[in-house]
């Protein structure tokens, strides 16, 4: 059997798929699944890519990303206090290309790759695709879905060579305080272990303070990731980036894109160039908004839920199978959620708040109804 078979199909993805279906044949669904915001692109962003057009700037470009690009990255994660020149990072498809990549420079057959779970979709057939074998730290609702530090302690081995950490965290909207992120730090650099940082949702942060993995781990087996997509509306752009001060692995990682890839859309690398002076702080008041309003609905609904501290997703419990709950919700109510099943969660629901407060308040009120019933 070829190792694509061991791979899952993406839950999110089909049922985001089948709501477009619906609304394609005039249904009026609320779509509550994908993570990703409903605002515009900045306009000094689309500017960018217009200039880019103009100045036929739509040949081949650096298979690790512009230096132009490299530089802004750099200055905009100097303006978060973490460091990376230009040189140690690598500009990618999307946040995805560069999780997978840094994956596929550090892993193969025999080597045990540490998940928080709940976890986003695509991590483990990331780590299947590597030869890698998946381990699982669970966490719980009454523990606000925060890794427990001596569960963690039980699963290091000889065999483990990291950890993947993502906070603010999808789909959980959780965000590990300082402590525990320190915690994690000691444990991966006492075993001289990987850490792979998503930090895709960090500017989405709503309550209390946010503490990157930068600061605490060795930074020869730090590998951070983020994308533009999330922070500045840029989902379809597909732009993302890794940094790591490991230059034996910045080397892998380049390799693996130059063979694979070749490289970013240049358009789109030279529109991101105008992120250095775009205003999102719009977006970020709006989310907040959304989450205050979300909250207060799913506590009048009664819904057991830990708060959101980031991103932008409710993650709520049901007494019912969360694949069936999410199939007869769609079709009785014509709302659109994803089973908790999809990100090792079973008997939760994650709804996405990246949609209109309008469409946010009919999709709670038709999720009344259907409880009702």
């Amino acid at each position: 059997m070829n190792i694509i078979d061991e791979i899952p199909s993406s839950k999110t993805l089909e049922i985001n798929a089948t709501a477009k279906k619906l609304i394609s044949q005039g249904k009026d669904v609320i779509n509550l699944t994908t993570g990703e915001p409903d605002f515009p692109t900045p306009d000094i962003i689309k500017k960018k890519a217009i200039e880019a057009l103009e100045k036929d700037f739509t040949k081949y470009t650096d298979s690790k990303g512009i230096p132009e690009l490299r530089k802004t990255i750099s200055i905009l994660l100097e303006r978060k206090n973490i460091s990376f020149s230009k040189d140690e990072i690598i500009v990618t498809n999307g946040g995805k290309q560069a999780l997978f990549n840094s994956l596929l420079s550090i892993a193969e057959k025999g080597d045990e790759i540490i998940l928080i779970s709940p976890f986003w979709v695509s991590y483990p057939p990331m780590v299947i695709l590597t030869g890698a074998t998946i381990k699982i730290l669970e966490t719980s609702f009454e523990n606000n879905f925060h890794p427990n530090i001596d569960k963690l302690k039980s699963l290091i081995s000889k065999k483990t060579k990291a950890i993947v950490v993502n906070s603010p965290n999808n789909p959980t909207g959780t965000v590990y305080p300082e402590n525990i992120i320190k915690e994690i730090a000691d444990i991966a650099n006492k075993n001289n272990i990987f850490v792979i940082t998503d930090e895709v949702y960090d500017v989405l942060v709503y309550d209390g303070k946010y503490a990157s993995l930068t600061k605490f781990v060795n930074p020869e087996n730090l590998i951070y990731i983020n994308a533009f997509s999330k922070s500045y509306a840029m989902t379809g752009w597909r732009i993302g980036y890794v940094a790591t001060k490991n230059k034996s692995i910045l080397k892998r990682i380049a390799k693996i894109q130059a063979h694979s890839t070749s490289g970013i859309n240049s358009i789109a690398q030279y529109a991101a160039l105008g992120a250095l002076n775009a205003d999102n702080s719009y977006m970020i008041k709006e989310f907040k908004k959304r989450k205050d309003f979300v909250v207060k609905k799913a506590k009048e609904l009664g819904l057991r839920f830990v708060e959101p501290k980031g991103a932008f997703y409710l993650f709520f419990e049901v007494n019912i199978d969360d694949e069936l709950f999410c199939k007869k919700l769609l079709e009785e109510k014509l709302v659109a959620l994803v089973p908790g099943s999809a990100f090792n969660a079973k008997g939760f629901v994650r709804m996405s708040f990246a949609n209109s407060l309008e469409n946010i308040k009919k999709a709670f009120e038709r999720l009344e109804e259907f409880l009702r019933g």
